[in-house]
């Protein structure tokens, strides 16, 4: 939890000025019983109007100055809270946006989401409850009780057996409340899960009709976080009212003990009725720190699962400056690279890569599913970093290049085309946000997504809906080439971006690549043997390793895996 010593830094001071209020608050309660213990003993009993209304004056003014406090009190509460969890949920988001991927993947992403959203609330809630309740229930309750003392010794017996009752009862309620929230918190990851999944995939669920499927699913998962969560309340709710029990039987043994002190003269009238007033004080003191300790055993659940996120330490680490800029652009080197998810060399998932590319070439990526493509081109921007051996660009090591600085140089069209929501000028400004309308004109005409988007009724204003469904695989892709184009880089890698367009526009697409990109490194990673044959040279991959390396024709005559993927794309015999 040492991630929360930055708000306490920041938020102590109004956290104590809060509790100051409280303070004050809590002794305008303290004061009232003991004020009408006077009045019913002294004023009541001798018939003393004017003494009466002397003390009745006082109490109602404790009671406006108690109202004012608890008012100025609840604001910053308030206050605290909510500017604590804004920015609490920023800088959880900060941290995930600063992790790599490899750090990203230990994490669901659905839980990602709850612990930005419900775990942030679950503290806040406590922080909140912390300046409202927390503090004055202790401070209602010592003071009562030392209240209580002074008032009547002989009654006080009754709370030396109540009280310590009352506290291992707390005890016991946070002792079995954390594991279940635990529980609770990620049966509500699984729920997340659920939803986040169906929503990606609800067309590809429409059109295999398993709606049915998919309600049962959740309903499975959401009957588990009904199950977990009515357990856990279903226990915690035990503990509120045998507090509120054993409260009440010590008010009935006082009411047992002070009638008969009443008729042996030695108790006041007004002594036991604030004693009472005390009780209650206690009783309510007392219910509010269990209902609290429940706030509290949520919030320890939330604040570890927050935590695990703050304390995720990258292994890959970063420069805050690059090293000086070199006449070199473009040219990118693997040396002997190998790499795993996993860390371990038996997983291996690249192995023994060892290439050059040179500034200005235009290079083709090709390889049967999973040979690895797209986690070789993940390695230049540095998304992850290789198990060993290094990967140089323009020279320079990739580890020794700040993160903004190398990913300037990058662009990058996903074999996954993300659109973002909000319109199609600003989805094409991601790339550069600085870039001018005839910037964006001309990148959208290199990708031949000018035409279609002038065809729409708004044109660059025309909204795009959520994941762009207002758009076709091709279009989506185009948008994406476009986006990367205007971003003018050193590097472009196009990883199988052209696999929902039609040939005839893949042709025009890759025609002004090579008039745009003179002096630019492309990289295109494809399935189609035509998307690469006309390239400077192609790189063929098969279970990880570099298995040819050359022109198409080249490769023709010396490269067994080429010669298969060009023999089962064409039809033809290799010569």
């Amino acid at each position: 939890m040492h991630f929360l010593r930055k708000y306490a830094k920041k938020y102590w001071k109004l956290f104590f000025t809060a509790v100051f209020f409280l303070m004050c608050e809590a002794l305008s309660d303290l004061m009232q019983p003991t004020i009408m213990s006077k009045i019913i003993d002294v004023g009541v009993a001798s018939k003393n109007l004017d003494y009466v209304l002397k003390l009745g004056s006082f109490m109602l003014l404790m009671t406006v100055c108690g109202a004012i406090a608890a008012s100025l009190r609840s604001t910053l509460a308030s206050i605290v809270s909510q500017n604590f969890a804004a920015e609490l949920r920023s800088d959880l988001f900060q941290k995930i946006q600063k992790l790599s991927f490899k750090s990203i993947d230990k994490f669901d992403r659905a839980s990602l989401i709850t612990r930005l959203t419900n775990d942030v609330t679950q503290v806040q809630n406590f922080i909140n409850g912390l300046m409202r309740m927390f503090v004055k229930a202790p401070l209602l309750a010592l003071g009562a009780l030392i209240m209580a003392v002074r008032l009547d010794p002989q009654l006080s017996v009754v709370l030396a057996v109540v009280v310590p009752i009352v506290i291992i009862l707390i005890i016991l309620n946070m002792r079995l409340g954390f594991p279940l929230f635990m529980k609770v918190q990620k049966a509500l990851d699984r729920v997340n899960g659920i939803m986040r999944e169906y929503l990606s995939g609800v067309r590809v669920v429409k059109a295999f009709n398993r709606s049915k499927f998919e309600v049962e699913k959740f309903s499975a998962s959401n009957d588990n976080l009904q199950q977990r969560s009515t357990s856990s309340i279903r226990i915690m709710s035990i503990f509120g009212p045998a507090i509120l029990l054993v409260v009440n039987f010590g008010i009935v043994v006082i009411l047992w003990m002070g009638g008969f002190g009443v008729n042996n003269g030695t108790m006041h009238v007004g002594h036991i009725i604030a004693f009472i007033n005390y009780m209650t004080q206690i009783s309510t003191s007392l219910m509010m720190i269990s209902m609290v300790f429940n706030m509290f055993v949520r919030a320890r659940a939330s604040t570890s699962r927050i935590g695990e996120v703050f304390a995720t330490q990258d292994k890959i680490t970063w420069n805050d400056r690059s090293p000086e800029k070199t006449d070199i652009k473009g040219r990118i080197d693997f040396d002997d690279v190998m790499f795993s998810y996993s860390e371990k060399e038996e997983d291996a998932v690249l192995k023994n890569i060892h290439f050059s590319i040179y500034p200005g070439e235009t290079v083709g990526i090709i390889g049967s599913t999973g040979s690895g493509k797209s986690t070789l081109v993940n390695l230049i921007p540095r998304f992850y970093d290789a198990t060993s051996g290094s990967i140089k660009v323009d020279g320079v090591d990739v580890q020794q290049f700040n993160p903004h600085d190398l990913r300037e140089k990058i662009a990058i069209v996903p074999q996954k085309n993300i659109l973002f929501t909000g319109s199609v000028i600003e989805n094409i400004r991601w790339g550069n946000d600085l870039a001018e309308m005839d910037e964006i004109e001309q990148a959208a005409k290199l990708a031949e997504a000018h035409d279609f988007i002038q065809a729409t009724p708004e044109g660059y204003e025309t909204r795009i809906g959520q994941g762009g469904v207002n758009f076709s695989g091709g279009q989506k892709q185009r948008l994406s080439i476009a986006r990367a184009l205007v971003r003018k880089p050193e590097i472009l890698i196009l990883d199988d971006s052209t696999s929902a367009v039609d040939v005839a526009t893949e042709i025009r697409i890759k025609e002004a690549l090579k008039k745009y990109a003179k002096g630019l490194t492309c990289l295109l990673i494809a399935q189609r043997i035509t998307s690469v044959m006309d390239t400077d040279k192609i790189i063929v991959m098969d279970q990880g390793e570099v298995v040819g390396l050359g022109t198409h024709a080249e490769l023709l005559r010396t490269c067994r895996v080429y010669q298969e993927i060009y023999q089962s794309q064409m039809g033809k015999e290799v010569l």
